[in-house]
């Protein structure tokens, strides 16, 4: 995977890149790094890339003719325009997901904005994406750069090790990552958990996957709404919550459908057989339980007003 910086300070994204992980990945020739200085292009003799904003007000804006021209340089160097990133506080917060999404990429460039900002016309003309890693203001766009250059560079095939890591970490499933543990046994009085020294990988792996979810209850709980949980899961959750939860609505909502089916005696076979569905739906990944029930939830609708257009004939 190629990423490609366009930056005033490529000195600053090289060094901070060029270490640990994404360094040796990059020594390895999994991922590659090309930093562009955005001044290099600049047709003024003293190499200014910036002047005062039009209608006035505070700092400097980056001008828009050093910036197209590093941009149009690269894509001849590549032959093809590729995905432009422009790191912003308002764009679109940076998560797994859109990582995940990213990674998919085989060239990404990262646009780095500085002082207060990059004129709106470059920006119209070359960008295809606006992210943010927060709701706070930084210097310049390198640190964000760097961050999502990171983040992606870890779902790149061999860049980790053991592969495994980077489906395991937080944010996998919506969830935060399990507490881990190492030697002594003993430390200062505290004990690795008895489940992670008996061997038993199956206990084990639900441990850990009770952990994340409580975990994220813990200190995440927005994640939860779209957390990927099994049915065995999703009723740990609920207990957490004191038997309040997802799950106790879906149920609400199964029963609200059926009522509205009107069918009687076979009410309960059909309750037992949505539970077969919910937990084989949930048990492989390809739903939430808020996925589940909104689709009750629209199942009722389209039952009652298929009854409502029933007596009206």
């Amino acid at each position: 995977m190629n990423f490609h910086i366009l930056t005033l300070f490529p000195d600053m994204v090289m060094k901070g890149l060029g270490t640990s992980i994404t360094g040796r990945a990059m020594e390895k020739g999994l991922i590659s790094v090309n930093s562009m200085d955005i001044r290099a292009y600049s047709t003024d003799k003293h190499n200014h890339v910036d002047d005062a904003p039009y209608g006035g007000g505070a700092g400097m804006v980056m001008e828009p003719g050093p910036v197209c021209a590093s941009y149009e340089a690269l894509c001849q160097q590549l032959k093809k325009k590729p995905r432009v990133i422009y790191m912003t506080p308002q764009g679109k917060v940076f998560n797994q997901s859109i990582a995940e999404e990213l990674a998919e990429e085989e060239d990404l460039v990262f646009l780095c904005g500085h002082y207060e900002g990059i004129d709106e016309r470059a920006l119209e003309l070359i960008v295809t994406d606006y992210l943010s890693v927060g709701d706070y203001v930084l210097t310049g766009g390198e640190l964000p750069a760097m961050v999502m250059i990171d983040c992606i560079s870890r779902l790149v095939p061999g860049v980790l090790n053991n592969h495994v890591s980077a489906e395991e970490e937080s944010f996998h499933d919506n969830l935060l990552e399990y507490p881990q543990y190492t030697r002594p046994e003993v430390f200062r009085g505290l004990s690795v958990p008895e489940v992670l020294l008996s061997g038993h990988h199956k206990r084990i792996e639900e441990w850990r996957r009770q952990q994340s979810v409580k975990r994220t209850l813990e200190r995440r709980p927005d994640l939860l709404e779209d957390a990927i949980l099994t049915l065995k899961e999703a009723q740990y959750l609920e207990a957490l919550r004191g038997g309040e939860g997802e799950l106790k609505e879906l149920n609400k909502e199964v029963e609200a459908y059926l009522k509205e089916l009107n069918v009687g005696v076979a009410e309960m076979k059909l309750k037992r057989k949505a539970g077969t569905m919910i937990k084989k739906l949930l048990g492989s990944g390809e739903c939430t339980v808020k996925d589940l029930k909104s689709f009750y939830k629209v199942c009722k609708l389209r039952v009652r007003m298929g009854n409502k257009q029933e007596r009206d004939c």
